[in-house]
C-alpha cells in the first residue's frame, strides 16, 4: 500500500505548469467515439482516470494509442459494442458520459450504475431525462441503465439543476440528433465551452456553450480533428492555495486567468498578492492571512472542486471563516481528517464555521476523495511534524506526479510503500 507524507516545508518557491484539464479531458474522450476518423488529443493529464476512460473507450471498439506525453489518439471507425463493463464503470463516475455518444452512433447504449468518489448522490435522471426527450427509450434494471432509439430527433430540454455530466451527456447524443436540440438552464463551465468547440472541429453545429442556453443542429457525421484540451483551473487553484498557505512566492503557468477568477478573488480578499501576466498568475503568501466566507456554486461561482483546499488554508486564516456548500452534500468528509490535525472545524448543516489557529499538527490521515486529498497536502505542507495520508488511490485520479512537482517547488513531500 502507497502513501504519501508530507512534513512542514519551507515557503513554496518557482514555477509550476498546468496539465490539461481532467474535467475536460474526460468527456472530449467520450465524444471521440463520434468521430469516424483520427482525432488527436494534446495535452491530456496523465493521470488514473484517463487511464479508465482509455479503458472504456477500448472495450467498445475503439483504438486508442498514447502516441507522447499528453498526446493520445484515437479512431472510433470500428465502434462495435454499446455495453459499457460494469468493473470499468465501477472506477469511475464519468464513465456514465459514453452513454450520449453510444447511444446517437450506435442507437443503443448499455452501462451499470457509476462509481467515483463519494462527495454526494450525483443522481443520473438528468442524464437519463435529456435521452428521453430526444426520443429514447430509457430502462433501468437491476443496476443497470439502458438507453435505445433508431434515431434521435431535437427537442427542447430543460435542466432543473445546471448539471455539468448531464449538458455534456445531451450534447453528444443532440450532435447527431435529427433537427434541433436547445438545453436550457445548462451548465455554463469552461469544459463545456471546451467540449463544444471539439465537437464543432468534428464537424458538429452548437451554439452557446458558457451561457445557460446551448443549441445544437443535428449533423449526419462527425469525421476527426486535432485538439488542445484547456488548462485545469482546479490544479491551478490548488498549487495558488499551497503557495499562499506556506507564505510562498510560484508563479503557476498555463492557465486561463477568467477561469479562476472565484479564487484569485477569495485569495485576495485574504490577503494574499496576486499578480496576473497573460497565461501565468504569481501568487505571492502573507505572514498575515484573514478570514474569508466562501459559497460553493456552479460556475462562474466558486468551484465545489476548491472549497476543501480553500478549507485547509482557511484553518490558519485569522478570524473565524465560513463555508458554505450547495453543490454536494458530502463535500466535508476531509472536515474530521482536518481536526486530527488539529484545525477547528464545526460542521451547521451545509455550513463549516471554521476558527483559524496558529499551527497544524501533522497526524495519519485518508483522503476520503480527489480534493479532500489534496487538501491534506495543503494542510501537511505547514503542520509541525510529519503527516501520512492514506487512500491516495484519490489522489492520482485527477493529479499528475502531485508529489514530484511539489518538491520542486521545495515542499518536503515523498510516496512511499508500507506493508
Amino acid at each position: 500500500m502507497e502513501i504519501i507524507v508530507v512534513e512542514k516545508s519551507p515557503p513554496l518557491k518557482g514555477n509550476v505548469r498546468v496539465n490539461g484539464a481532467k474535467n475536460s479531458a474526460l468527456p472530449i474522450l467520450a465524444a471521440s467515439l463520434l468521430g469516424t476518423e483520427d482525432i488527436i488529443l494534446e495535452d491530456v493529464p496523465k493521470i488514473k482516470d484517463v487511464e479508465i476512460m482509455c479503458e472504456v473507450l477500448r472495450s467498445l471498439g475503439a483504438k486508442v494509442e498514447v502516441l507522447d506525453e499528453g498526446l493520445i489518439k484515437i479512431n472510433s471507425k470500428d465502434l462495435n459494442n454499446h455495453i459499457t463493463r460494469y468493473d470499468l464503470m465501477n472506477k469511475m463516475r464519468a464513465s456514465l458520459l459514453v452513454m450520449g455518444p453510444l447511444l446517437t452512433r450506435l442507437g443503443k447504449t448499455k452501462s451499470s450504475l457509476p462509481g467515483g468518489c463519494a462527495i454526494g448522490t450525483r443522481p443520473i435522471d438528468l442524464h437519463l431525462k435529456g435521452f428521453k426527450a430526444l426520443g429514447a427509450t430509457v430502462e433501468t434494471e437491476h443496476g443497470n441503465i439502458g438507453a435505445y432509439a433508431e434515431r434521435l430527433i431535437g427537442d427542447k430540454i430543460y435542466l432543473d439543476f445546471p448539471s455539468v455530466g448531464a449538458t455534456e451527456n445531451i450534447m453528444m447524443a443532440a450532435a447527431m440528433a435529427k433537427g434541433e436540440t436547445i438545453i436550457d438552464n445548462a451548465a455554463m463551465e469552461p469544459e463545456i465551452v471546451d467540449l463544444q468547440n471539439f465537437l464543432n472541429k468534428l464537424g458538429a453545429n452548437i451554439k452557446g456553450a458558457g451561457t445557460s442556453t446551448i443549441k445544437i443542429k443535428g449533423v449526419e457525421k462527425l469525421g476527426g480533428a486535432s485538439h488542445q484540451i484547456i488548462p485545469d483551473r482546479i490544479e491551478a487553484g490548488t498549487f495558488m492555495v499551497a503557495a499562499a498557505i506556506t507564505g510562498g512566492d510560484v508563479v503557476v503557468d498555463n492557465v486561463i486567468t477568467s477561469h479562476i477568477k472565484p479564487v484569485i478573488a477569495k485569495l485576495k480578499e485574504a490577503g494574499v498578492e496576486i499578480i496576473e501576466n497573460g497565461e501565468s498568475v504569481r501568487v505571492i503568501g502573507s505572514n498575515k492571512l484573514k478570514a474569508v466566507d466562501v459559497k460553493t456554486l456552479p460556475y462562474p461561482g466558486f468551484p465545489t472542486d476548491m472549497a476543501a483546499q480553500f478549507m485547509a488554508l482557511l484553518t490558519v486564516c485569522e478570524g473565524t471563516s465560513v463555508v458554505i456548500e450547495t453543490v454536494f452534500e458530502n463535500r466535508f468528509m476531509h472536515v474530521d481528517e482536518l481536526k486530527r490535525m488539529g484545525a477547528d472545524i464545526k460542521i451547521d448543516g451545509k455550513s463549516a464555521i471554521i476558527r483559524g489557529i496558529d499551527n497544524l499538527t501533522g497526524a495519519q490521515v485518508k483522503a476520503s476523495d480527489l480534493r479532500a486529498g489534496a487538501a491534506l497536502i495543503l494542510a501537511g505542507l505547514i503542520a509541525d511534524g510529519s503527516t501520512e495520508i492514506d487512500n491516495i488511490h484519490h489522489i492520482d485520479r485527477g493529479y499528475v506526479d502531485i508529489e514530484g512537482r511539489f518538491r520542486q517547488l521545495g515542499a518536503k513531500i515523498s510516496r512511499r510503500t508500507i506493508e
